[in-house]
């Protein structure tokens, strides 16, 4: 960590050609290259049907806000309509259902509520590319000066338009989470320490903790990196430790006691905020903030004994408030869901899973972060900015880590191996303008500068497959629907229960958030892990003999059921059991308590009005 006083000097000569003129070149910079972004995603999302975005989540989240602009309580995160009577308590947060409803409601005064969802809809996702590319810019000008501007905002502009997670329509909260973590990691990389600095990347922490508990993994190593630098540091970090602990253990308290309900603050579940994320966040920060106010002055090796009796505290308080967050929290999954469900999700795939069934993707997933830490590697055995390489380091590895195991950690490695490949990219294009005849300097770069693209890898192994056609769809791991079975999930194919009395609706879970956003009905089933009960009842459903299945469905007060013959779950549950009710539906057998009701002629959705008895 001997560089630090090092990348300080550099960053003051760099500083010094006028502060002011690089701040005003940034902004000016990152918004022109929002603006591309904007103007390629706009272009990108041309043609489009639907105003919501492919992925299940998009169309949950509208009848999430829908339901909060219909006065559902802002501590009422039950959705009514999703599973077994009584509902079903889901794990997202008010933070991202608040800007959404926010603008709908402003859109509501001069449109009318489809266009204004329409626009809303649309602005969401591309306002958040600006401050998204600002903290990459920033972050690339603090480690690489206005040309490492330039680079990370490039290499993220890429990343943007080949993860799908800005188009119009996206509002799932993946690219909130994003720009958080990008946020994070431009703060963290402050080599003057500025309390300021840090306290921002408290704020963003806690609010990644509050939004979704995918990003918690990374907000742990991005506290153990602070933690860490106070016990090398000592006096010189105080401050920002100070800072980062007092905001971290505030901001994280503001919350948990604004999203959570009073009659929920003694629960601890492992995919929200809940006593257990909190109890061992506010312990961590505290234990840091009264390490650095009166540890700081300590010798380095007491420092790093403190940093070692903190480290057990939290432990402890993990042990004692959450033990079972310490693993998979899907871990509890009935098989059957396993098997009919998890496995067939693409953001739940391990590299193994998507070796096997993709391996075209396996470059875009995994390639860029690997070379990203091997870089950061290289970088630290020659002393080259140690300490910087060292955090991008621990950054990156627990990212790429989680994607090995689910592959919807490898866009946030994707996006965490931007800065250290940033500094890659600029060392080879200086190489290669010291000499301007040397071809192989030239060629290096260029193949350096591809190769730190996952679009590029993404394009290679399409190309390798002869599938170029799909690659890209498949590599932005949003769960987007197969035009074979977008008839079922569209307001065009659903119009046949749309203006029935509302009932209970029998479906796969896959046709569950489209339902619930068309039609007034009660859906036993939905992409959901909060759902088990309803899920697998649908599931017994579909694979029981029909005779048995009516029971299965009167017991769970169902009054539709939805065939669809062209979604892969059905196709499975057909396949395993062939004289279950969805094979034999599949066959042209209809069971005498269900009533077919009128579709279009050669729709290839079918419903069906389960008789009373």
């Amino acid at each position: 960590m001997s560089d630090a006083v090092e990348m300080r000097h550099i960053t003051a000569a760099s500083e010094k050609s006028g502060a002011s003129s690089l701040l005003s070149s940034l902004w000016f910079v990152a918004l022109l290259y929002s603006a591309a972004v904007i103007a390629a995603l706009l272009a990108l999302n041309y043609g489009a049907t639907d105003y919501v975005g492919p992925d299940n989540d998009d169309a949950m989240r509208l009848v999430e806000v829908r339901d909060l602009l219909a006065g559902q309580g802002w501590f009422d995160m039950m959705q009514y309509r999703l599973g077994l009577d009584g509902g079903t308590l889901m794990h997202w947060s008010r933070f991202i259902d608040l800007p959404i409803a926010s603008l709908i409601a402003f859109f509501r005064l001069f449109a009318t509520p489809e266009r204004a969802e329409a626009l809303a809809l649309t602005i969401w996702p591309l306002t958040l590319v600006i401050p998204f590319m600002l903290a990459m810019g920033l972050l690339g000008r603090r480690i690489g000066g206005l040309p490492g501007a330039h680079v990370a905002l490039g290499q993220t502009a890429l990343l943007i338009l080949g993860c799908g997670r800005f188009l119009p329509g996206s509002i799932d909260h993946d690219n909130v989470q994003l720009g958080l973590v990008a946020l994070l990691t431009a703060m963290l990389v402050d080599q003057k320490f500025r309390p300021a600095s840090y306290a921002v990347a408290a704020v963003a922490a806690a609010l990644a903790i509050g939004i979704g508990a995918e990003t918690t993994p990374f907000i742990a190593v991005a506290c153990i990196v602070v933690a860490t630098l106070w016990a090398w540091e000592g006096q010189d970090f105080a401050p920002a430790a100070r800072a980062f602990g007092l905001t971290l253990t505030v901001a994280i308290s503001i919350a948990f006691f604004t999203t959570v309900p009073p009659r929920l603050y003694s629960a601890v579940t492992c995919d929200n905020l809940s006593l257990g994320f909190y109890g061992i966040t506010s312990v961590g920060g505290a234990a840091l903030l009264v390490s650095a106010i009166f540890a700081s002055r300590l010798p380095r090796p007491w420092r790093f004994a403190v940093l070692a009796a903190n480290g057990a505290l939290v432990l402890a308080t993990t042990l004692v408030l959450a033990p079972k967050c310490l693993r998979n929290p899907l871990a509890d999954l009935d098989p059957m869901l396993i098997q009919f469900w998890l496995n067939s999700i693409t953001e739940a795939q391990s590299i193994f899973s998507v070796g096997h069934e993709t391996p075209e993707a396996v470059g875009a997933f995994y390639a860029v972060g690997l070379l990203g830490m091997v870089v950061c590697l290289f970088r630290i055995m020659r002393g080259e900015r140690v300490e910087l390489h060292a955090i991008f380091l621990a950054l990156l590895l627990v990212n790429w880590a989680i994607a090995l195991v689910q592959v919807r950690g490898a866009l946030f490695a994707n996006l965490l191996a931007i800065p250290p490949l940033t500094l890659f990219i600029l060392d080879l294009r200086r190489v290669s303008n010291a000499d301007s005849d040397n071809v192989a300097a030239a060629f290096f770069y260029v193949v350096g500068v591809l190769i730190s693209v996952p679009s590029v890898w993404a394009f290679g192994g399409g190309l390798a497959t002869s599938n170029i056609a799909n690659i890209f769809s498949k590599t932005s791991t949003v769960a987007a629907v197969d035009d074979s079975e977008s008839e079922c999930v569209s307001k065009q194919g659903l119009a046949p229960i749309t203006g029935l009395d509302p009932g209970v609706v029998v479906a796969p879970s896959n046709l569950g958030a489209p339902i619930l956003r068309f039609t007034g009905h009660r859906v036993l089933s939905a992409p959901y892990h909060r759902d088990p009960g309803g899920m697998l009842t649908e599931l017994h459903i579909g694979l029981a003999i029909p005779s048995e299945a009516e029971a299965f469905m009167r017991g769970a007060h169902a009054t539709i059921l939805v065939y669809c013959p062209n979604d892969p779950q059905t196709a499975m549950v057909a396949k395993a059991k062939p004289d279950g009710l969805y094979a034999q539906l599949g066959l042209g057998r209809v069971p005498p308590y269900l009533e077919r009701l009128p579709a279009p002629e050669k729709a290839k959705v079918q419903f069906f009005r389960i008789k009373a008895e």
